[in-house]
């Protein structure tokens, strides 16, 4: 590939707070990378760091990559001792990557203060780590820490560190805007002024951006505007601080708005999915916000909107959501429509077009609920129960009436908290009454409505309640407000949300159990 993607998300993106990734999650992380089509993934530090060093090891033999080359990260020799004798450089021979990336310091500040050292020997400390990783059969790309705020402040200097690197046989020398600082603006001009100084040419370049700015991605898109040909990215931009520069999004505005074939073909495709599995390993909620991968970045709201998307789904996408793996969503708000209704229903399988009374009819629906505290954009499942029941011939039938139900919350002496749940159900002609105990009153609601059903409904046994979220609605305060209810469940195979909506949050949270298990029963192929 003429461009040369460089995933840092195995070192830098691991330096997020709240990530530690296991050796395992490493290998994972880099097979998935490698699925996405980066040409180089950064593995860590060996030697400085014994996970990484078991990392590499391991690699040797776990890793079997299509698309990327693994690279070791360090630093150059330490200042007064041979390159060949020092440690580090012998560790990152040693992890046997066909790429070695070392960091140089080219701010003149840092070369005297934190290395405390002369700017010349710095010098040398790269050309010596250079020559030696290129003798010994390694590409040498040099990752130049602080450059752009050594530039402004030495540019003679720091433009002699790239002449360094590139004379000694640095494949790429790296432009790092470690502090995360810069402009788009100044990036381009920085890459013009090294270019004249130097006679470097700017495809011998790359760019390596934080986000401190929230510029990182334009940052490293301005960086490939200018010539350069190399640029490093973390996935979802994990990383210190902030974070850096995105891959999803810097891949995605290079392919797609530049043209640049910067991913083997087939790859883009698979951003979205790449993204939540790399969040996924990292245990953090995939950024539903995210631009190209997120679960919102092709959701609309407004009325206006699914108008126009009505007649061409283009005229509100600045892209086919397609091309990278993602969906458009339309989302059944207050803000909704006929329009957005009639998207979102036949989103669902739901065909209202030739209903225009019903249309009318679920949109004014929708409107009034909202009005109340409803919110339908979370809760398809809520959604699709109210359209079919309003549908002529797609209704769905309730899998059995509430004659009533008690819930009893009792605190123990020693200090044990239980819910004991009581309903009193009909079941195709049935009185059912059942009582169950849980750990709390949704729970013990749950099991007391199963234990009722269970004989007449087995497929139940597959559904999971996975996720509860309670919200106490704006304008409404005190132990009287109004609470809403997100309900998520999953039968293994899908997952649906349902929602209530009451001053009584065991109300609401029945109204969004009972539409759960209705869903969940009129979607599943199991006999009842």
């Amino acid at each position: 590939m003429e461009y040369q993607v460089f995933d840092t998300t195995l070192r830098d993106g691991g330096q997020r707070e709240g990530i530690s990734y296991t050796v395992a999650d490493k290998l994972a992380v880099a097979r998935l990378l490698d699925e996405f089509g980066v040409g180089f993934i950064e593995g860590g530090w060996p030697g400085a760091m014994p996970k990484d060093t078991e990392f590499f090891e391991r690699a040797k033999t776990e890793l079997e990559l299509q698309h990327a080359v693994l690279v070791a990260f360090g630093a150059t020799r330490k200042a007064g001792v041979d390159v060949a004798d020092d440690p580090q450089v012998k560790a990152l021979l040693d992890a046997g990557t066909p790429v070695v990336c070392v960091v140089a310091k080219s701010d003149i500040r840092h070369v005297e203060r934190a290395l405390r050292t002369t700017g010349d020997e710095n010098l040398d400390m790269v050309r010596d780590t250079v020559r030696h990783l290129v003798a010994n059969g390694r590409r040498a790309f040099v990752d130049c820490e602080h450059f752009f705020d050594g530039f402004r402040h030495d540019p003679e200097y720091t433009a002699s560190v790239v002449k360094a690197a590139v004379e000694a046989g640095a494949e790429r020398v790296v432009m790092c805007d470690t502090n995360g600082g810069m402009l788009p603006s100044m990036i381009t001009k920085a890459i013009n002024e090294v270019v004249e100084r130097t006679g470097v040419t700017p495809d011998r370049l790359g760019i390596h951006c934080q986000n401190d700015t929230a510029c990182a991605v334009a940052n490293t898109v301005a960086a490939v505007e200018a010539g350069v040909k190399h640029f490093q990215c973390t996935a979802n931009g994990y990383g210190e601080r902030p974070g850096n520069a995105d891959l999803f999004a810097t891949v995605s505005n290079l392919q797609l708005k530049l043209g640049l074939k910067v991913l083997p073909d087939g790859c883009l495709e698979k951003a979205t999915r790449v993204s939540t599995a790399l969040a996924e390993i990292a245990n953090i909620a995939p950024d539903t916000h995210q631009a190209y991968v997120g679960a919102a970045a092709f959701a609309h709201k407004a009325g206006l909107h699914a108008s126009a998307i009505k007649v061409d789904p283009l005229l509100y996408n600045h892209i086919d959501p397609s091309v990278v793996g993602n969906d458009m969503r339309i989302l059944v708000t207050e803000m909704a429509g006929r329009a957005s209704i009639e998207l979102k229903s036949r989103e669902l399988g739901l065909d209202l077009a030739g209903h225009p009374d019903t249309l009318s009819k679920v949109t004014q629906r929708v409107k009034d609920l909202e009005a109340e505290g409803w919110s339908f954009e979370a809760a398809d499942a809520s959604f699709e129960l109210l359209v079919r029941n309003e549908l002529p011939g797609a209704d769905v039938a309730r899998p059995f009436t509430l004659e009533s139900y008690r819930v009893l919350v009792e605190h123990r002496e020693d200090g044990t908290v239980i819910s004991e749940a009581t309903v009193k159900i009909r079941v195709r002609g049935e009185r059912v009454i059942a009582t169950a105990e849980g750990n709390g009153p949704v729970n013990a609601l749950d099991e007391a409505l199963r234990t009722a059903l269970g004989n007449h409904y087995p497929q139940l046994k597959t559904f999971e309640l996975s996720d509860f979220k309670v919200r106490i609605l704006e304008g409404s305060h005190g132990t009287n407000a109004i609470t809403r209810v997100l309900l998520e469940t999953s039968d293994h195979n899908r997952e649906w949300t349902t929602v209530g909506v009451h001053e009584n949050i065991v109300e609401a949270s029945w109204t969004a159990l009972v539409d759960s298990l209705t869903y969940g029963l009129s979607r599943s192929s199991a006999p009842a």
